[in-house]
């Protein structure tokens, strides 16, 4: 069966804020509609989008149906549980974890760490035999093996031709207790779906922790704290070194303990953003020692994984898995016991070339007609203004991404509602300086007023007592915040018709000025008066229409003849 796509997006969620976008490390988003879309083949499921989107609209698919198919059929089910459990479920003694999976369905226990172990006994084991000056990648995390296959295949050489630990598990089991056994993962990463899906024939399912706690609360499962159930125990035994793969460094501590060879000069590195610019130009870096490189795409480690639910500091959950376990590494060096060699193939993301023209082109279209325009200041989501040239012209970015040119659009057609306005319009802010202004708010007061605006288009800064003789009512509304609607104030020789209203409340307000002394503003006035005659007569019409009887319809026909005779007076002139 094959499934849909580990991470999604819940479109009516998704609120143009384009996070997941500048999160990705990789631009595996694009945005259609407004709406940010995974692009499956461009994505190494990091999982930073289901982490940092602010309202949840990224998901991680959930496999709780396939899980229940699983645990119904008569194959024997064994969970392989990631060994950052012990962070996620510190809590409860893990015998008391294995009794919970054991009455939801798994017939056994096992630990994933015994596979990280196996990994550790053959990276040692090669360590020992090769030459000097290489440099070898652990292929442990699913997701920094999808990126050098994808973005950095000049490194697939420096891959650790292994499994991972959750497939060296899987072999390590099927090996113990036969071929037709079900194995279900269950851990931190949203990787380890995709892993699973590309091997079907060692693992049969993956699922997060927070999957775990969902299928427990479904089948009103409790974990007990502070209980010890010496009957409940992994299966076939405990891991020891592997225990600590999870966190940085954790992975060479096993490899130590499996290595003779102690020239090799061991890095850990974590976080996706961190690795890439670490390992950026590494093909053309000379050395005369072996180096090996622990890499995982989580910063800090699996303990950080996107599938966990414990939102505690890294350092009491690298604790937790320092401190779970009571063995000495150094007494375990051994042999293989199974062959996990395999290989990664490149999958190069090859991105569309597009000429200086088209990009030129494409700036232009949202307002960047010179160098100095390119603000590249991220917030669509890209690093510069040709990285989302260059999305737009692949169709995966929309114009109005683009911060600057929104604002500038945004500003445009308020400039030009403003102008068009047949009311005087003003915008004044807390210290009664003039934001902004039409011509008509100029015209009406007067001649000086006229010739300043000329000067100063908008009149920004002008100060607004020295224009407007009734500013207190401005001074008022800015302290209060109420709004004023509908006022009528006798200004020299007409009557200004005002409303105030707040923009930015305290901050910024907005007023639209009428003299409706004028003869086709005097016949709005009447045509609006009459409007709101006709509207409360015929509410009241509806509650005493018993005792109106046809006045009611009458007095809706005189008052109509009115509004018309002035509409079509209106248009006349």
């Amino acid at each position: 069966m094959k499934l849909p796509h580990p991470i999604y997006t819940e479109k009516t969620e998704c609120q143009d804020c384009y996070k997941c976008l500048r999160q990705c490390p990789v631009k595996a988003i694009k945005i259609i509609d407004g709406n940010a879309e995974i692009i499956p083949e461009r994505c190494i499921l990091c999982g930073h989008c289901v982490e940092t989107c602010p309202v949840e609209a990224k998901k991680i698919r959930d496999d709780l149906a396939l899980l229940d198919h699983i645990l119904s059929s008569s194959n024997k089910t064994f969970a392989s549980i990631a060994p950052s459990f012990v962070s996620e479920f510190s809590e409860v003694h893990y015998s008391e974890l294995i009794r919970a999976l054991k009455e939801i369905g798994f017939d056994e226990v096992s630990e994933t760490a015994l596979g990280a172990q196996e990994v550790s006994v053959h990276i040692g084991n090669r360590l020992d035999v090769v030459e000097k000056q290489i440099i070898k990648i652990s292929s442990a995390c699913p997701t920094i093996v999808r990126y050098i296959c994808k973005y950095k295949p000049q490194y697939i050489s420096f891959l650790s031709t292994l499994y991972s630990p959750l497939m060296a598990h899987a072999k390590l089991l099927r090996q113990d207790f036969g071929e037709d056994i079900k194995i279900v993962f269950i851990g931190p990463c949203v990787s380890k779906k995709q892993e699973v899906a590309d091997n079907p024939d060692l693992v049969d399912a993956a699922i997060t922790f927070s999957e775990l706690k969902k299928y427990f609360d479904r089948k009103n499962v409790r974990l007990k704290k502070g209980v010890c159930l010496e009957e409940f125990r992994f299966v076939p035994e405990m891991a020891e070194a592997g225990s600590l793969y999870p966190i940085d460094g954790g992975m060479i501590a096993g490899i130590k303990a499996n290595c003779s060879l102690k020239d090799p000069l061991y890095m850990a590195l974590t976080g996706i953003d961190q690795i890439k610019k670490s390992i950026n130009d590494l093909e053309n870096f000379k050395t005369d020692k072996s180096i090996f490189l622990e890499l995982l795409a989580c910063s800090g480690g699996c303990i950080n994984g996107p599938g966990t639910t414990r939102h505690i500091s890294t350092v009491e959950k690298r604790f937790q898995v320092v401190s779970n376990r009571d063995y000495k590494p150094e007494n375990r060096p051994g042999k293989p016991r199974i062959n996990i060699s395999t290989s990664y193939q490149n999958q190069p993301i090859v991105d569309e070339y597009f000429s200086d023209i088209e990009t030129a082109e494409i700036l232009r279209s949202v307002g960047k007609y010179h160098q100095s325009d390119e603000l590249n200041c991220g917030g669509c989501g890209y690093d510069t203004c040709r990285d989302f040239a260059a999305a737009m012209l692949a169709g995966k970015a929309e114009k109005t991404m683009c911060v600057s040119y929104t604002k500038q659009l945004a500003q445009k057609k308020a400039n030009a509602l403003m102008k068009t306005m047949p009311s005087g319009v003003v915008i004044v802010n807390a210290d009664l300086k003039i934001v902004d202004c039409n011509r008509n708010f100029a015209t009406l007061f007067g001649e000086e007023t006229v010739m300043i605006y000329e000067a100063n288009p908008g009149m920004e800064g002008a100060a607004l007592e020295k224009i407007v003789s009734y500013y207190p009512l401005f001074k008022n509304i800015l302290e209060s915040g109420n709004e004023l609607i509908d006022k009528e104030i006798a200004y020299n020789n007409a009557v200004h018709n005002i409303s105030l209203f707040n923009i930015e409340k305290h901050h910024v307000i907005g007023c639209i000025i009428q003299d409706i002394t004028v003869p086709s503003i005097q016949k709005s006035v009447i045509i609006k008066k009459t409007r709101n005659v006709i509207e409360k007569n015929l509410t009241t019409v509806q509650k005493i229409a018993y005792l109106l009887g046809e006045n009611a319809s009458e007095t809706e026909v005189i008052l109509s003849s009115i509004l018309k005779s002035f509409d079509h007076g209106a248009k006349d002139e």
